[in-house]
């Protein structure tokens, strides 16, 4: 035990007579500290990290304890740059000694300074406030990445072409006509090298734009989709790192990578989809394969003159318009030692992004697959496959066929009345297309390319057991693949009403469909990150997803996206800028207050205050911007609460006038970032930020608030609610203006017309103001636009409109909201308002209409939260869990006279409970960790 117990076994102070008692001591506290166990070690956020570029990475654990109300006193860590050190409990790169702190997360490393490629070796020993010791951790680990431009070891930017500077297309213009047309080459590149003696381990850095798919010794490495994450390219790019000790072998090796065009390249062809206009140049490639020999040598093999380059077998690739395979093409064994590339050319030495970081977030995949519902033919020839499911994804095929046959994939969310698939809203022509190379059974997927869809029209083939008198190729099978960011998931929810459970399940498909290396709207028609969506579901997508890493990203990307005048713009990275409406879609606050927001939600989560101080000059430069937009306090501009439900069709806000959204988020950014300014102790700066605040209140109020009526500009659901949240009401008139915001709900048939702005704020204020019966009343029909009607009309995604129009996207996660109130409300589970990262946890189950019963799970940095209720006849029982080294305030509907119980004694009986108040049908009790379970039963 190292710290806590300094008389060893070995040392020099253990002799007769002592020698059995401290043995007996040792044996006794060795149990004693089983009540204590440390799990789950994370380095900036991650378990078992590569290509940390930190110098002081912030290191976290989750504790576990079958004791009640422990809490952690003091912890000890232990780096090392070899685990054969650690497990002589020392530390030679760090030793933290005790530190008597209750901090299980964002840790600073404070050692020696860290290494690139080096990796690093850790474990952990904490006490709780019970005096318990717990024993070392299991070992974790973490791997620097490359801390600068020397560490790429000579490695060059590598391509098979370079584009003309005249046709590069850094920001994509709508309208703006195309200087040239015509396709790329998607190329191989590769290149042999010897690995002499035994390697210890082999780590290979690799950026590729657009996408790289590589392999060793003719395997592919890792299992990831779409590498690297798309970035703002003029200004940075993303390396990927992968451990490939146990690819490599001593001899003769060789190394592979077929390049994509992804966002990099969107190629000008005229027979093919293409949302924007992107070309930021030809795919390109750098890499270094850094490796460690057994006898402490090492040896670098990077990107350079001496690889050689070939056109591939993918003869059209585009993030809008599909992909294009020959078979035919294929060079076998292309990338394996001993190919014979003579007839490839040397490669073309070329330029590249000017900085590169390391990728943090986690990688897509194929995350699901799924097999047809049902298969329909065609007046045409053509076969329709129904997956079941609209998702992000690509198809997979088996086809046996002649050399030459070709495979034609149309993929859609829609069909027609027809029965063709119908691709007018999501993004048309796009299409996959395969030609088969005659060898058997053939197995093929796309590599560069994905697209939103729940049909599949296969045209070329015929399903194998079908007539097939023209002798086409036999589909053998066609297969559904969902891919999205694979980051891990933190929440589950459930309950009685079947209807909530199938909004659940509506919405997270769409999150899981619009989560790839950023949070896109949708993902066919654009796959763009339109910024309001962060900041607005955010809270929805945390409950559900580790999304620490991804809002990250995000958040850089906004950096590299704010113009020099620091307008922060709607999309990041920013690829393109929509013309019509003037700059509609460019400027408009509620996106670009994601600048503000998303940080300090990121910081509210994770407890990541990093985040908050990196991100502060952006913060500054958008709040100078707006300042120099506003007028009279008041910004105009913009989009308003876009898809709000008025008279005609959804699009910009139409029931709420123009400056009534803006104005109200530019207020609340201006306090947040008062509050930021006092965490990172810049008083001048809270003043200022807070005394803006109140003049755009002032002016706010002024404009908007009718007093005689306590009505804000229309009286919409947006602009009170907004009002509400943002706390621009006076306090004498709260109420009355809550009270507008029901009444206008119910002369609606409890229907909503809040759009994508407003309707977050709408579910905030009324679940605050005590009417979850209202959001209940709401949600929970078929027969308005909302969740309930877009399942009716057969929606299995959320859709970007409430009324599932077929018009627009049917696979949108911009009107989610409801996810927040389902675990805050129904479940119960959110933290109190000065809480950081859950250290103190709230649990107030909201008990409304027909809901007999709910639970959810959600994994806090600190441990899983668990709440699941049942409301029967006479009673109500809640079961808690609270994770260690956190407390709550747990509140149970109670009548006056309930007997309450936790277990088998009342209330009184527990003393690790505290009454703290009963009010409002309310009992509030504090609870230290552990798992509780409540009865209140009525008298």
């Amino acid at each position: 035990m190292n710290t806590w117990l300094r008389v060893s076994p070995n040392s020099s102070t253990y002799q007769k007579p002592y020698g059995l008692l401290l043995g007996l001591l040792l044996i006794s506290l060795q149990t004693f500290s089983q009540h204590l166990r440390v799990v789950n070690l994370r380095c900036a956020g991650q378990q078992e990290p590569g290509g940390i570029e930190q110098a002081a990475p912030r290191l976290g654990w989750m504790l576990e304890s079958d004791q009640r109300a422990v809490t952690q006193t003091a912890y000890h860590i232990l780096v090392a740059d070899d685990p054969a050190v650690l497990d002589r409990n020392e530390g030679n790169v760090w030793d933290s000694k005790e530190v008597g702190s209750p901090a299980s997360i964002q840790i600073a490393y404070a050692g020696k300074p860290l290494q690139s490629v080096k990796k690093y070796y850790w474990k952990v020993q904490v006490r709780d406030n019970k005096n318990n010791v717990s024993n070392w951790s299991p070992v974790a680990s973490w791997q620097m990445g490359l801390l600068s431009s020397t560490d790429w070891k000579g490695a060059q930017w590598i391509a098979f072409d370079k584009i003309a500077d005249s046709n590069r297309v850094n920001l994509s213009i709508d309208g703006k006509k195309d200087t040239y047309t015509g396709n790329n080459v998607l190329p191989l590149l590769r290149t042999g090298f010897a690995v002499r003696k035994p390697v210890k381990t082999a780590t290979l850095f690799i950026c590729g734009l657009g996408q790289f798919e590589l392999s060793l010794n003719g395997q592919k490495v890792g299992d990831h989709f779409l590498d690297p994450g798309w970035t703002k390219y003029d200004k940075q790019a993303l390396y990927v790192p992968f451990d490939v000790t146990g690819q490599l072998r001593q001899g003769n090796n060789a190394m592979g990578v077929m390049l994509g065009n992804g966002f990099y390249y969107v190629p000008p062809v005229s027979s093919r989809y293409r949302k924007l206009k992107t070309a930021f140049g030809y795919p390109k490639m750098i890499c270094r394969l850094a490796i460690e020999y057994s006898d402490g040598t090492g040896e670098d093999v990077v990107s350079g003159a001496t690889w050689k380059t070939a056109a591939g077998p993918i003869q059209f690739s585009s993030i809008y318009g599909g992909e294009d395979y020959n078979a035919m093409l294929e060079q076998k064994d292309w990338d394996k030692p001993g190919f014979d590339d003579h007839a490839w050319k040397a490669v073309m030495i070329v330029d590249g992004p000017p900085i590169l970081n390391a990728q943090e977030i986690a990688p897509l995949k194929v995350m699901e697959q799924f097999s047809p519902k049902k298969r329909s033919l065609l007046s045409a020839g053509a076969w329709v496959y129904d997956l079941g499911q609209n998702a992000s994804g690509i198809p997979q095929i088996k086809v046996q066929g002649k050399r030459g046959d070709t495979i034609r994939i149309l993929p859609a969310e829609l069909l027609k009345a027809d029965g063709s698939v119908n691709q007018r809203a999501t993004g048309s022509p796009y299409y996959f297309q395969y030609i088969l190379k005659g060898e058997g059974v053939e197995t093929w997927q796309p590599r560069f390319s994905y697209y939103g869809y729940r049909y599949l029209q296969v045209s070329g083939g015929v399903p194998k057991g079908k007539d097939n008198p023209q002798h086409l190729p036999q589909l053998v099978e066609v297969t559904g693949m969902h891919t999205r960011n694979s980051t891990a998931g933190t929440g589950k929810f459930s309950c009685s009403n079947d209807l909530f459970n199938k909004t659940y399940t509506l919405i997270n498909w769409a999150i899981k469909s619009n989560m790839a290396s950023l949070f896109t709207d949708c993902p066919h028609r654009e796959k763009l990150g339109w910024l309001e969506e962060d900041h607005l579901m955010g809270n929805s997508v945390q409950y559900n997803y580790d999304v620490a890493a991804l809002f990250a990203k995000q958040i850089s990307d906004m950096k590299y996206s704010q113009t020099e005048e620091g307008l922060v713009p709607e999309i990041a990275p920013e690829y393109t800028r929509f013309q019509y409406g003037g700059d509609m879609f460019r400027d408009s606050p509620e996106w670009g207050s994601s600048a503000v927001l998303l940080p300090w939600y990121v910081y509210q989560w994770y407890g990541n205050e990093r985040v908050l101080a990196e991100s502060y000059p952006m913060m500054e430069r958008y709040m100078a911007y707006l300042q120099t937009k506003a007028r009279g306090h008041i910004l105009s501009q913009g989009l308003g609460d876009w898809y709000d439900l008025g008279p005609k069709p959804p699009g910009v806000s139409q029931l709420t006038p123009m400056g009534v959204t803006g104005t109200a988020i530019y207020y609340y950014d201006l306090t947040i970032l008062s509050k930021i300014a006092r965490l990172l102790n810049k008083q001048a700066d809270q003043e200022k930020w807070t005394q803006r605040a109140m003049q755009v209140k002032q002016a706010f109020n002024d404009t908007f608030f009718h007093k005689d009526t306590k009505q804000y500009a229309s009286g919409s659901q947006t602009a009170n609610a907004m009002a509400v949240y943002m706390n621009l009401v006076d306090p004498r008139y709260r109420d009355a203006v809550i009270d507008n915001i029901v009444r206008d709900i119910r002369n609606r048939n409890n229907s909503l017309t809040a759009g994508d702005i407003g309707y977050r704020y709408l579910l905030k204020v009324l679940h605050e103001a005590g009417r979850s019966d209202v959001i209940y009343d709401m949600n929970s029909h078929a027969d308005v636009p909302g969740y309930g009607y877009q399942l009716a009309q057969g929606a299995t995604a959320l859709t970007e409109s409430w009324m599932a129009l077929p018009a627009v996207s049917n696979n949108h996660f911009m009107l989610g909201h409801i996810m927040e109130w389902f675990y805050a409300g129904l479940a119960g589970i959110s933290q109190p308002e000065n809480s950081v990262a859950y250290k103190e946890i709230r649990i107030n189950p909201e008990v409304v209409g027909d809901v007999t019963a709910a639970k959810a799970a959600y994994a806090c940095p600190y441990g899983w939260i668990k709440t699941a209720w049942t409301k029967r006849k006479n009673d109500f029982e809640l079961k808690v869990e609270i994770p260690v080294n956190t407390t709550a305030t747990i509140c149970l509907p109670a009548q006056p006279g309930a007997r309450i119980t936790e277990g088998k004694k009342t209330l009184d009986k527990r003393e690790e409970l505290k009454v703290v108040s009963g009010e409002n049908n309310k009992v509030v009790i504090w609870a230290g960790s552990g798992s509780y379970t409540f009865r209140v039963e009525s008298r």
